[in-house]
């Protein structure tokens, strides 16, 4: 080292730390980490303070440039960590980090030394901090800097343990290392995992990573996993235990003792899998998945389906909490559905939520669990193992405990069922055996006497359930709990349960203390020679090379997962849920009871004479009560009672048949009378009705009354309870007479309420091995009436019975054929909920899963090498279909199918057949869902066909007939033609193709689909073959037979050849009808009977009308004629064309053509230009045949054009849609031309077309109508009265598809028409709108001033039809049609009063009710909702407005409102929104149109919701309301600017209508949250000041109903946030909310409008604030206040002060009205107010000068709203204290009495107080006090006192006689104004808010300056002139003081002992007013009433404790 070094070194020893560690010169940075490494080894002590000098600097230097200095800068870290103590983690993160970054891909030497770091900062407890760098580190693209990190997590695991070091962040690591690219990685991977096992386990690791990694991994870790063995031990300590290690051992040796010797090797604590697996949140996925809306399915598979996807969701390890409460509640309705496969699933579901959530789930536990126990009577194995599985999963999850549930246990021990007694026991058993001692040391006292009351149970499984339990407890806590209770048993018991638990003895439990002490001792010694003495450095080192473990890797591929399928819960079930679960196990009730009830109803004698031994008076008293029961009305009601009685007497024990006899016709006249039967009477019967069938002399009553059963409930019931009697059944004959029951209940009601799997087995298992004969044949026939409805496939399910039987079954089904749908049921069901309809097949049959069967091993055996395996294997197939009687289900079958394809292609043509045959049956057996499941194997088929060998061949058509059968041919159709254009397929493969189709059509009388194969079988025509072009022809004419003509048309201009030709003369009308083999015989009678497929009309391009002679038809039966070459040609041409397109559609752009519509309301005839512009637009828009008719000059033509028109209208909505503007213009024209032919036909055609606009839903826009309705309404006075007819009705139709308003216009138009006739139609059109549309024409009423006028005219038709349009509207408005007929002379004025009469009393006869009623009905619904209810029902109706179409900036979206092309899903009604999410959605994303039928959804559930406010559903309402109203909101500006747009306001009505409905529910609007109510508010006032508005169509309503809406919300919102909202929109609004009309207003004017109703809207809140102050948040409404006076600033209130400016005003005024209810008690609720703030809150002052102005104006009031508390005069003119003081109560008590009458609800109350008051003092003039009240509100008073009084002479109280009417609204909001008490008293005034009444637009409140609202800025001066009487007592300060007299009068400190100094002067001053009780002096500004605190306890105390953290700094000020 150079001496130049050495000065280096030596001069920068000198510097500190951080310098020379960050030297530039490496050397000295070397230099200084080996200083530092040394200083650090010097040091001992972990506290030395040094050490926290250098934490903060090795962040730097371990990622040092210099990698020699990096490696001195490691050791120096690990020497300053060995130092350190655990304080040294906090420098943790950031060291790592660096290391992370810069050391791991160093040199092999840097790279060790940093491990040692890492493992050193975990023995320093930094584990976690170290994982968070590892999980940083293997992210490393450097495959070298990967393995080290996890190598080093290796060696952490490995050294410290699991205990410290967490699997839980490794595991989550390990899955991308699995798949890394670099093979160093993968290999350090595995080690890592393989450690994991060690330390975790090998299940956990295998069931939480194996599912993650590919397989060739898992095999190699299979097979390492063998070489992992021994107990894991930690061989390294952290710090902290180090350090209690060496203070015990330094203990042990001041005590003298040696060394503690070793301790024995603990085993692990065994980790938790569910702890080291994240959660999973279910619940999202879940409701996306339907599951909601699957469980409340009325199909069983949609519901089993719903909660399959729970169970599946809920089988991951650890679910994430949540509110599981709604589905527990759902699951334990479906525990209890009928289908027993829901029922299992559901509580599989349980049990996975159980296992999932653990303790998270015990209270849904607590409350399940009751009825789980109870579902254990449930027989179903299914069922049982389900809740066997569910129960213990409970248990073993934690969520339930013995101790918890022993009510739930004692009452499951005392249910009927022994079943639920004897499961329930084996539970506690199973709970008890995985208990630990002390638990079941505390439970045992309960649960012995449960037990040992069980031992005494009638039902042995029970008693060995419960000596179970018994011996369980003993193993676990000894014999003792048990001597006191064995001294109870007899001998045999005590021996029983001495044997069982003998065992045991009285031997103590083993224990596991030192059974675990043992073991690990046992361990010691061999641990340590497998962990402590092989160090491992490296994760791979776990790995055992490159052996090969062959027997490991053959083990490996055991089982698949999943492969295991619970057949019982996948088994078909038929029985589709019930509507309702019944209770149908009847509970017991007495014969007194039962008398008890039945007194009232039944004579005393006849239930006497019942129980008599009398045989003969029992019989009468039957008859007698027959006869009583037949008069009974209210049979439903007692019927179960009555049958209660007979089973009771005289019951099924009576021995007299005749009595007998009449029990069961009594019961049967019951059954068969009553609207619903319980289904409890039927079990209550069935078992002795079942006896009597077996006896000969009851048998056809009983049979009768079965029957009876049947109808009532179905006989599905009756059939499942006789199954259980009839297998127990002692009596052969009642087995054998049931069944032949059956067979007559089968004939009766069919198979469709039956569970034919459960009958089927019940004839197998107990009606075929019965060892009676008469069973047996009954059996037999009760079989093959099954074969008669069900078919063939019944003896699938009966192959494995006795060959004796079969042929007996066979004779049987040879007497019962198969009648299908010709098998029609007798009788029907009356109960609606009974019937069981299948849902596993057609025929009701059940089809088995066969996916288990299919397995890995058969799909591979199927592509075998050896051809014997492969044949064996499809017979194996076919022997599966065997088993599953042919009947499968399409699960798991897509990769058999595959399989079966290679087949198709075997070398081996024998196998092939096979294969064919096997697919064939696969077919058979799975039905109609073989289309889908066979992924195209039906092409593959086809091509067997080309095969040379016939057998090949045969063997295909016979699959192919097998597919047939099972699916239609029509879905067979694209097969046959693509293997008809196979050229590989071979002449007779294709001719034995067109033969099978042929033979196939021939079976069809109809189809859709086969009209494709003309094509095909064409090009088969020119085949060189002549047995192929004779089959092409044959399937050619049955391909035409079936489709009928308009198909074959269709498919025509395909065809070329001599196909043609063929199907030419094919369409010939005879020739058609020839080949139709229904139609042997061809009409001659007037019109040809021509097939339905072929039209009305035939086309003109074929020249084949008939000709007529003497009006028959010549047939061409005898007379065909061949047709020429040239003529097919020309027909063919022509087929050609009319198989094009009708419409060319391509370039339309109906947008163009309407702009250069004229838009006029009057009819001018058309110009030539005009006629110009419509023949070009025919001619490009329709096709060539067509535009010819309709332009010809021949009106035929025209005619025949018009037909075709007519056929395809309705299947072409969207096309004609598209081009109807062009059909109504040439309509328009033919109506001005003469020719009435073509006239008739025109109005033949147009209801058609306007019933397919109806039918798309679209409406004619403006431009159409322009173009169409004023030539139609001028030619509507035709002169020929049939064409005025259907010209009437059109004009009625058009109505359906335009807007009644505008129609209306063009009526009017017409009444200036010329003709006589056209005003004549016209008047009675506007009758015919008046009647059937008055809502919508409401108002254009004025029109009817027209109408009047011809009532003066000469024509008598033309006074007849207006007298009768009047009258009509007489009819729907009443007297109020007088105010829009206009003026009238005297003599029409007579004929109109003589017409309204003769209405009058026509309308009375036909009980119409009176005139006018439904016009007040629909003002009432106006009133109410604020819209027109019949407008809901309008279509959208594009339109122009005059105003201009601009958008407010904020809404920061235009969509196109002209697009009229009607929405997919929008045509009906049916396809709208399925739910409430759906609806929102639709609402909130959807254009306006698609958005009402969301809308009406939501309308519906808020309709339903309020008829039960308490339900659920309003619940669920209530949570979604906010949402709900955002998208409501969001949808004002939308639908109002797409009308604005030229479309219809019925968007518009409909979203303001539902946010009507949403406000009007009061807790929908309280949900609404301040945010939404903000926007919602905003967007309706800018609405409500929209200049466009009123332009609108029905313009008027619409502000109308903005107007309602906004009252609604400011009624029924939350008023906290109504307030704020109000108050924030005071301030000035963007000028980009406003719309950009040019209207030359200024954005000052306007928002002055817009403050000035806002102000309205607060006024409208404030006025009845005094009823409403305890339901605010004054907090939040003086938090607002205060933000909007500090926003304007002291100068700017100043200025507006002096501008009178109205928002300040309204704010001053809210202010004042709070101080004046809440007095001083007003400052306790400045909590959200800074009140230390400097300079002070502006607010601050206001209140205070409130309160000062208000306290000398006496009307601070004691507590708030009532304010009626007045003090008296100064004593000069007062009276005695005592005076004053009586005076004052009574003052008091009026004011409360007059507060209680203002009131609606206590009104009543008031005046009868009032009476009670002028009773006690009657010379106290009430009325005097009331001269400041209104005329009205005296009235009032007057009245009801008189009311009052004639009540109590009656001895009435008030709550029994409410008030008829309410008192007048003025007084509902504030009591009347007191006169004094006294003549010596000064009247005393009261600043009021003045009450606005909100008129037509814009809330309609008009500020009137003259009458000001009281502010906050009252000045002594202002105040002096409102009191008079004060100017005595206060001083006046000059006027130029006013100003700051606001804020002078009574100055706040920000500090906390101002305020205490400040209430203390008040408190004594009104201290001082109570010594004086109104005695002499001045009376000073704050003085209080005598029994008023200036400020009350909790203003103070929130004051003093807001002040108090102000103080301490705890809260920050604002």
């Amino acid at each position: 080292m150079s001496s130049e070094d050495e000065k280096l070194l030596k001069e920068a020893k000198k510097l500190p730390w951080e310098e020379r560690l960050t030297h530039k010169n490496w050397k000295v940075r070397n230099d200084a980490n080996v200083d530092l490494a040394a200083l650090c080894d010097s040091i001992s002590d972990p506290k030395d303070p040094r050490l926290r000098d250098f934490g903060h600097l090795f962040k730097k230097t371990v990622a040092d440039s210099n990698a020699p200095v990096q490696e001195k800068a490691l050791d120096a870290l690990i020497a300053f960590l060995r130092a350190a103590d655990a304080d040294a983690a906090r420098y943790a993160k950031e060291v790592c980090d660096a290391i992370v970054a810069k050391c791991l891909t160093g040199r092999p030497k840097t790279v060790e030394k940093a491990q040692t770091v890492f493992l050193l900062w975990v023995e320093l407890e930094a584990a976690e901090i170290f994982l968070d760098a590892m999980e940083k580190a293997i992210k490393n693209k450097v495959a070298k800097a990967v393995v080290p990190a996890i190598d080093v997590m290796f060696q952490s695991l490995s050294e410290f343990g699991s205990k410290v070091v967490s699997p839980k962040k490794i595991l989550r690591m390990l899955p991308e290392l699995f798949d890394h690219q670099d093979q160093n990685v993968r290999a350090s991977s595995k080690g890592l995992t393989l450690e994991l096992c060690r330390w975790i386990g090998k299940d956990t690791v295998k069931s939480i990573l194996f599912e993650k990694m590919r397989d060739t991994m898992k095999k190699e870790l299979e097979a390492e996993l063998v070489n992992v063995s021994g107990v894991p031990r930690p061989s390294r300590k952290i710090r902290s235990e180090q350090d209690k290690e060496l203070e015990q051992e330094a203990m042990a040796e001041v005590a003298g003792l040696g060394p503690s010797e070793e301790s024995p090797v603990a085993i692990p604590q065994e980790i938790d899998e569910y702890e080291l697996v994240d959660p999973v949140d279910i619940l999202t996925p879940l409701e996306k998945a339907g599951f909601w809306e699957g469980v409340k399915a009325t199909k069983w598979s949609e519901r089993r389906d719903a909660v399959a996807e729970l169970t599946k969701l809920s089988s991951t390890k650890r679910i994430a909490p949540g509110d599981f409460s709604e589905i527990c509640r759902t699951l334990k309705k479906l525990i209890t559905d009928v289908n027993i496969a829901v029922a299992s699933e559901a509580i599989l579901a349980i049990g996975n939520l159980a296992r999932g959530l653990r303790k998270d789930f015990s209270g849904s536990s607590r409350m399940l669990l009751p009825i789980l126990l109870e579902k254990l009577k449930e027989k179903k194995p299914v069922v049982i193992d389900a809740l066997a599985q569910t129960l213990q999963a409970m248990h073993k999850a934690g969520c339930l405990s013995l101790l918890d549930v022993i009510e739930d246990v004692k009452a499951a021990v005392k249910n009927k069922v022994p079943l639920v007694r004897s499961l329930t026991l084996n539970w506690v058993t199973f709970c008890i055996d995985t208990s630990n001692k002390a638990v079941v040391l505390k439970l045992h006292k309960d649960y012995v006497p449960i037990c040992m009351e069980c031992l005494n149970d009638g039902t042995p499984e029970v008693r060995d359930a419960a000596f179970a339990a018994l011996a369980a407890i003993a193993k676990m806590v000894g014999m003792r709990p048990l001597e006191r209770s064995l001294e109870k048993l007899d001998e045999v018991r005590k021996k029983k349960l001495s044997e069982m638990i003998g065992n045991v003895g009285g031997s103590q439990p083993p224990s596991t203390g030192s059974a675990s002490v043992s073991s690990g001792g046992g361990l010691s010694s061999s641990v340590p020679e497998i962990t402590d003495n092989f160090v491992k450095k490296s994760a791979a080192s776990m790995l055992s090379g490159k052996k090969v473990v062959q027997p490991v890797t053959k083990k490996g591929v055991s089982t698949k997962s999943g492969t295991v399928k619970k057949s019982a819960l996948t088994a078909p079930q038929k029985a589709s849920a019930l509507v309702e679960v019944e209770d149908v196990e009847p509970a017991d009730m007495s014969l007194e009871e039962i008398e008890g009830r039945l007194g009232s109803i039944l004579q005393t004698d006849t239930i006497s004479q019942l129980k008599s031994g009398v045989w003969k008076d029992r019989l009468g008293a039957m008859i007698l009560l027959k006869q009583e029961i037949e008069g009974l009305g209210n049979l439903d009601q007692v019927a179960e009672i009555l049958i209660r009685l007979l089973c009771h007497v005289p019951g099924w024990g009576e021995k007299n048949v005749q009595v007998q006899q009449q029990l069961i016709e009594v019961i049967t006249l019951i059954a068969s009378t009553v609207t619903k039967l319980p289904k409890r009477c039927i079990v209550l019967c069935i078992l002795g009705i079942s006896e009597r069938v077996a006896d000969i002399k009851t048998r056809a009553p009983a049979m009768k009354c079965l029957t009876a059963f049947s109808e009532a409930v179905g006989p599905g019931f009756v059939f499942e309870r006789l199954f259980k009697i009839m297998k127990e059944h002692k009596n052969p004959k009642v087995l054998s007479e049931g069944i032949l029951w059956m067979v007559s209940a089968v004939e009766d009601f069919g198979i469709s309420h039956l569970k034919l799997k459960d009958l089927i087995d019940f004839c197998k298992d107990i009606g075929l091995q019965s060892s009676a004969a008469a069973a047996r044949n009954s059996t037999i026939k009760l079989i093959g009436v099954l074969h008669k409805f069900v078919g063939p496939d019944v003896k699938g399910f009966l192959s494995d019975v006795k060959p004796a039987l079969l042929s007996a079954l066979d004779v049987e089904y040879d007497k019962n054929p198969f009648e299908g749908d010709a098998a029609v049921p007798k009788k029907a069901v009356r109960a609606s909920d009974s019937s069981v309809i299948s849902a596993i097949g057609s025929d009701g049959l059940p089809r088995e899963d066969i996916s288990g069967k299919i397995t890995p091993c058969v799909l591979k055996n199927l592509s075998s090498p050896d051809w014997k395996v492969r044949s064996e294997t499809i017979e194996s197939i076919n022997k599966i279909l065997e088993e599953a009687n042919r009947r499968i289900q399409p699960t798991g079958t897509a990769e058999l199918f595959g399989a079966l394809r290679g087949r198709l292609y075997d070398t081996n043509k024998n196998l092939v057949i096979l294969t064919l045959g096997t697919i064939g049956n696969i077919a058979s057996a799975m039905g109609s869902a073989v289309d889908k499941a066979s992924k195209g194997i039906l092409s593959d088929v086809f091509k067997c066909l080309g095969d040379n060998k016939k057998n090949m061949r045969e063997s295909t058509i016979k699959a192919l007939d097998a597919w047939v059968m099972a699916v239609h041919l029509d879905k067979m159709v694209p097969y046959i033609s693509t293997a008809l254009a196979d050229t590989k397929l071979g002449a007779e493969g294709r001719k034995d193709l067109l033969d099978w189709l042929s033979k196939q059509l021939t079976r069809l009388s109809d189809s859709s689909e086969v009209w494709h194969l003309l094509k095909s079988a064409s090009s088969a025509m020119m085949d060189k073959s002549a047995d192929v072009r004779k089959a092409a022809e044959a399937s050619i004419v049955e391909i035409v037979r079936v489709c009928g003509q308009e198909l074959v048309i269709k498919a025509l201009k395909d065809i070329t050849g001599p196909a043609s030709n063929i199907i030419l003369e094919r369409l010939r009308p005879g020739v058609l009808e020839e080949s139709s083999d229904s139609a042997k015989m061809i009409s001659h009678g007037p019109g040809p009977k021509i097939n339905s497929k072929i039209g009305k009309v035939a086309l003109n391009g074929c020249n084949d009308r008939a000709p007529k002679h003497g009006g028959k038809v010549v047939t061409l039966r005898g007379n065909q004629t061949k047709v020429s070459r040239q003529d097919a040609m020309v027909a063919a041409q022509d087929f050609t064309i009319q198989g094009m397109a009708l419409f060319n559609l391509k370039d339309s752009s109906k947008e163009d053509r309407e702009r250069l519509i004229i838009r006029k309301h009057k009819f001018e005839e058309p110009r030539l230009e005009q006629i110009q512009d419509l023949e070009n637009d025919i001619v490009k828009y329709f096709r060539e045949d067509l535009h010819k008719q309709l332009l010809s000059t021949d009106f035929k033509k025209q005619v025949d054009g018009l037909e075709l028109l007519q056929k395809v209208v309705p299947a072409s909505g969207k096309e004609i849609i598209e081009i109807v503007d062009i059909l109504l213009r040439w309509t328009a024209l033919r109506f001005c031309e003469s020719n009435t032919t073509c006239l008739l036909k025109v109005l033949e055609f147009l209801p058609e077309l306007f019933d397919t606009l109806k039918n798309e839903g679209y409406s004619l826009t403006e431009a159409e109508a322009a173009m169409f309705l004023p030539c139609l309404i001028e030619k509507s006075g035709h002169n020929i009265e049939k064409v005025r007819e259907k010209m009437r009705a059109l004009t009625k139709q058009i109505a359906c598809i335009y807007s009644p308003t505008k129609l209306f216009l063009y009526i009017l138009e017409g009444l200036r028409s010329k003709n006589n006739r056209t005003r004549i139609e016209c008047v009675d059109l506007i009758g015919f709108l008046m009647d059937n549309h008055g809502a919508e024409i409401s108002g254009q009423l004025k029109a009817l001033q027209l109408v009047a006028g011809l009532t003066s005219e000469r024509d008598g038709e033309i006074r007849k039809a207006a007298l009768n349009t009047l009258a009509t509207a007489y009819k729907n408005l009443g007297e109020d049609v007088w105010r829009y007929v206009g003026k009238l002379s005297d003599a029409q004025k007579g004929m109109l009063d003589d017409r309204f009469k003769w209405k009058a009393r026509e309308m009375d006869k036909r009980k119409e009710g009176k005139p006018g009623e439904a016009r007040a009905t629909l003002r009432r619904s106006v009133r109410d909702n604020g819209l027109d209810v019949a407008e809901q029902s309008g279509e959208v109706i594009p339109r122009p407005v005059s105003a201009p179409i601009l958008m407010r900036a904020s809404n920061g979206h235009f969509e196109d409102p002209v697009d009229r092309q009607p929405l997919p899903g929008m045509h009906t009604a049916s396809s709208g929104p399925a739910d409430w999410n759906e609806a929102l959605n639709i609402i909130l994303m959807g254009a306006p149109e698609q958005a009402v039928e969301g809308m009406k959804v939501i309308c519906h559930e808020l309709t339903q919701a309020t008829n039960d406010s308490e339900s659920i559903a309003m619940e669920d309402l209530v949570k979604d309301a906010d949402r709900l109203v955002s998208c409501l909101a969001t949808k004002v500006p939308k639908t109002f600017d797409f009308s604005l747009a030229g479309a219809s306001s019925r968007s518009c009505k409909y979203v303001l209508n539902t946010l009507m409905q949403t406000f009007q529910i009061k807790r929908l609007a309280h949900a609404v949250k301040e945010s939404t109510l903000n926007i919602l508010i905003t967007e309706l006032l800018l609405w409500l000041l929209d200049e466009r508005v009123p332009l609108m169509d029905d313009g008027s309503q619409l502000l109308k109903a903005l107007n309602v809406l906004m009252l609604k919300i400011l009624d029924n919102a939350e008023r906290t946030s109504s307030f704020v909202v109000l108050i924030n929109l005071l301030r000035p609004l963007d000028p980009s909310r406003w719309p950009l009309l040019a209207s030359g207003e200024t954005f000052s004017a306007r928002s002055q409008k817009f403050s000035d109703l806002v102000v309205k809207c607060l006024i409208k809140l404030t006025k009845v604030l005094q009823s409403t102050i305890f339901e605010v948040d004054l907090d939040r409404i003086l938090q607002s206040i205060h933000l909007y006076l500090q926003e304007l600033g002291m100068e700017e209130i100043r200025k507006r002060a002096g501008a009178d400016d109205k928002p300040l005003r309204m704010v001053k005024t809210v202010l004042h009205e709070l101080v004046k209810l809440r007095g001083t008690a007003i400052k306790g609720h400045l909590s959200m107010v800074p009140i230390d703030m400097e300079p002070q809150p502006i607010i601050l002052a206001y209140i205070d000068l409130n309160l000062q102005t208000l306290a000398a104006a006496r009307m601070l009031t004691p507590s708030g709203p009532i304010g009626q508390t007045h003090w008296g005069d100064s004593v000069s003119n007062g009276p005695s204290p005592a005076t004053h003081s009586a005076d004052a109560q009574l003052k008091q008590e009026l004011a409360a009495v007059f507060k209680k009458i203002g009131d609606k609800q206590t009104c009543t109350i008031g005046l009868y107080e009032l009476y009670r008051i002028t009773q006690l003092y009657p010379k106290v003039d009430i009325f005097a006090q009331l001269q400041n009240a209104s005329e009205a509100f005296r009235t009032y008073i007057r009245d009801g006192l008189a009311q009052m009084e004639r009540n109590t002479a009656a001895g009435r109280t008030p709550s029994s006689v409410p008030m008829s009417t309410p008192p007048p609204v003025a007084m509902n909001l504030s009591s009347p104004k007191l006169a004094p008490m006294s003549p010596v008293h000064t009247k005393q005034q009261h600043n009021v808010i003045k009450h606005h009444e909100l008129t037509n637009n814009s809330l309609g409140v008009e500020l009137d300056d003259a009458a000001t609202m009281p502010s906050g800025d009252v000045s002594p001066k202002r105040l002096m002139n409102a009191f008079p009487e004060l100017r005595k007592q206060l001083p006046i300060p000059r006027e130029d003081h006013d100003e700051k007299y606001a804020f002078a009068a009574a100055p706040i400190s920000g500090t906390l002992d101002a305020i205490r100094e400040r209430m203390k002067s008040m408190q004594a001053a009104a201290a001082a007013g109570n010594t004086e009780g109104g005695g002499g002096g001045n009376v000073e500004v704050t003085m209080m009433p005598p029994n008023v605190l200036p400020m009350d306890e909790k203003a103070l105390s929130g004051l003093q404790a807001r002040m108090e953290r102000l103080k301490s700094g705890a809260v920050e000020p604002m």
